[in-house]
């Protein structure tokens, strides 16, 4: 926001703060400073109403409560103020716990469709005299990317309790499967984000990692279609997931060919991947395409898989003519 403009909203809160009437838009003009006064064109007559009513929109984004209405029967126009009492917010205060939870939301915020959101509630409770710049020192929350295009659609349908459908591949498959889904809620877990719900396609509960669904994720029935569960743990539904990410992998790796492993990776531990995967075959065949870059530490049977496999390929390359 330029510095003139910011100064000219100042005045203007100020100004509607400092009366109990409703005051016209000539009378702001000729109160605020920043505000050109009439000259008697029309000209400018409509340059001031274009930028009044920008700075109104302005006002009411940033949470300001803009009042309108009249003086009496006999004004003729609208006029506006600010109570003071709906203006004035009550002391906010955090603990750690929650100031964490502040700084985690606006650092998630950031790389999603929500970032502007969330840098104008940090905005408002800064205004208000809250300190959140805490939560954001390194190390205090972890890091989350929520650059999903799928995650702000799936988290409105969870709150709405709207179904969704959406295509879904499952590891070691290449062709995705149509979904239909009732989100009971969103979660991130190790470092990957996923829904749970109620799968109306296997007629039984099921999590779903996000970055294997592709393409839009379409709404369905409306707002209210289903009822969640008063018992359901999202955590234990996500950790628990059957048949998908049953088992756990740990790959050193270093140099450049295993960008794939550490896409697919759920945490990284200097060097150390930790991997989420059921289909053996298919992370042996990632694992050996990175070559030299990686190796398997745990479990022995993917070890195991991924030699073979280098094997086979050995064996291949000796019976090609040269």
């Amino acid at each position: 926001m330029a510095a003139r403009r910011a100064e000219r909203l100042v005045n203007l809160v100020i100004c509607l703060l400092s009366t109990r009437q409703f005051l016209t838009a000539e009378r702001i003009r000729d109160a605020v400073p920043g505000y050109e006064g009439s000259d008697g064109s029309r000209a400018a007559d409509e340059a001031f109403k274009r930028m009044f009513e920008r700075d109104k929109a302005e006002l009411r984004d940033l949470g300001i409560p803009l009042e309108t209405g009249r003086n009496s029967s006999f004004d003729a126009e609208d006029g506006y103020r600010i109570r003071r009492g709906d203006y004035e917010l009550p002391p906010i205060e955090f603990d750690a716990d929650e100031a964490a939870a502040v700084g985690l939301a606006a650092r998630l915020w950031q790389s999603a469709t929500l970032g502007e959101q969330a840098r104008q509630a940090l905005i408002k409770l800064r205004a208000a005299g809250t300190d959140v710049r805490a939560a954001d020192a390194p190390g205090a929350v972890p890091q989350l990317d929520a650059s999903d295009p799928s995650l702000p659609v799936l988290i409105d349908a969870a709150r709405t309790a709207t179904a969704v459908s959406f295509d879904y591949t499952k590891p070691g498959e290449e062709q995705p499967q149509r979904r239909t889904l009732e989100p009971w809620g969103v979660l991130s877990w190790r470092r990957r984000w996923y829904v749970a719900g109620f799968d109306r396609d296997r007629d039984k509960p099921r999590s779903f990692r996000l970055s294997r669904i592709s393409g839009a994720v379409r709404p369905l029935d409306g707002p209210g279609a289903f009822d969640r569960p008063a018992d359901f743990d999202l955590l234990d539904m996500v950790a628990r997931r059957d048949p998908e990410d049953g088992r756990v992998a740990r790959i050193r790796v270093d140099g450049p060919g295993a960008g794939e492993l550490r896409r697919i990776a759920q945490d990284d531990d200097a060097g150390t991947l930790t991997v989420s995967y059921t289909d053996t075959a298919w992370l042996a065949r990632i694992v050996a395409s990175a070559g030299t870059s990686a190796r398997v530490l745990e479990p022995d049977d993917l070890a195991r898989a991924v030699v073979e496999r280098l094997h086979t390929v050995v064996q291949r390359s000796a019976q090609v003519p040269r």
